[in-house]
């Protein structure tokens, strides 16, 4: 899971939503999972607390696994797999096809 962090572009693989690209917002280590920026949108109903007030209908991003999303390389610009090179003691992610860090 160090492959994919917060704040990185990614490209959804598959699913309802294969194609688009976001953000990732947060990251899950444990369930393998992450939330991306305006992907995988369900509707969660709330109903009223307090007499007087309206129930709401709330469009949240839900987690989807990892393996279904793709860092999209800044020089190739597109999904790519991830890398690790280690420079000086310096380990960086680099892109699996240009070789350039992510």
């Amino acid at each position: 899971m160090k492959k994919i962090k917060i704040g990185d572009n990614v490209r959804v693989l598959l699913g309802k939503d294969k194609g688009k690209t976001g953000k990732v917002v947060q990251v899950f280590v444990q369930e393998k999972k992450v939330v991306v920026e305006g992907i995988n949108i369900i509707k969660k109903h709330l109903r009223t607390r307090t007499q007087g007030q309206k129930g709401q209908i709330l469009e949240l991003s839900a987690p989807m696994a990892v393996s279904k999303v793709a860092i999209v390389c800044p020089h190739c610009e597109r999904g790519v797999r991830v890398g690790f090179k280690i420079d000086n003691s310096v380990k960086t992610r680099v892109c699996k096809k240009c070789n350039n860090a992510l």
